[in-house]
């Protein structure tokens, strides 16, 4: 990891653009799945698999990569498109997305793909799992020499397994564990402040003993600075709240709960296309 130039910010740019694409292509060809998250997490997944994360697409079994754990499983679209990017397997794959079959199934699966640190689909897990690979860690004198990050959902604060999970790293003071929220505001229902209020959310991480940063989570410079701040810290474990925006890039998808568990149709998918090539051109031209 190191410091971000405006010429890796633009290589960012255009890749997180590419894999929003990605998304809706393999939404469409599936006729199922979800949206919204997919959409609004694409640049902090970007940053990741291209800035941040030691890992090696070519050795995915490494053992000392660093690992990276979804715990909100329903927005593998994001997941799947960006190590396909990142030549895990070839990008021509994702058009299997949930079909019979394939390895990209609705909600990752390990046994299918054991390049995927977990499986996820019921909410609330992710974090668990992460402080016990973080726990083990330390158990193996090996807290130093990688980060456990885990990816949660801002709706699955509503699972009392995340708080749990929450609790148990405080308490343990695992500085080499930092997850990152998708405080996007929304969930399959509604908003997250109607259906069960989460505010004021930093303040209750911070309770339960965690170092608390709160960042713009399409920002590619702040959320850098973010993420060394997070490795910086040696006293206790760090959360970081992206406040990001669902169904980010395309205009009629932002911000609108109902496109939380909804894949585009055909003609939904054309002008989200469109609007993610116009937007892909813009940026380019915008670096030149």
């Amino acid at each position: 990891m190191s410091f971000l130039s405006e010429e890796k910010i633009k290589e960012l740019e255009i890749k997180a653009n590419d894999i929003r694409k990605s998304i809706i292509e393999m939404l469409l060809e599936a006729g199922s799945g979800h949206t919204a998250g997919p959409l609004g997490m694409a640049d902090i997944f970007t940053l990741f698999y291209f800035h941040i994360l030691k890992h090696d697409p070519k050795n995915p079994s490494w053992e000392e990569r660093d690992r990276l754990v979804l715990s909100n499983g329903h927005i593998c679209p994001v997941l799947y498109a960006t190590m396909a990017h990142s030549r895990y397997f070839p990008v021509e794959e994702l058009k299997t997305l949930r079909k019979f079959g394939s390895r990209l199934q609705g909600h990752p699966h390990r046994e299918y793909m054991p390049w995927l640190e977990n499986s996820s689909g019921p909410l609330g897990a992710g974090l668990s799992q992460a402080v016990g690979m973080a726990l083990a860690d330390r158990m193996d004198g090996k807290d130093k020499d990688r980060f456990i990050y885990c990816f949660i959902s801002d709706g699955e604060h509503d699972e009392g397994n995340t708080w749990e999970g929450i609790m148990l790293a405080g308490k343990n003071k695992l500085r080499n564990l930092i997850a990152v929220v998708d405080r996007n505001n929304i969930q399959i229902d509604g908003f997250t402040e109607n259906i069960m209020p989460l505010e004021p959310l930093a303040d209750k991480w911070r309770a339960f003993n965690w170092h608390v940063i709160e960042v713009g989570g399409h920002d590619f410079r702040a959320l850098n600075e973010a993420i060394e701040q997070a490795q910086a810290v040696y006293e206790k474990p760090t959360v970081i709240i992206a406040h990001t925006i669902p169904g980010k890039g395309v205009h009629e998808f932002e911000r609108d709960y109902k496109w939380h568990g909804k894949p585009p149709n055909k003609e939904e998918a054309k002008m989200a296309l469109n609007e993610l090539r116009t937007l892909g051109g813009k940026i380019k031209s915008e670096h030149q």
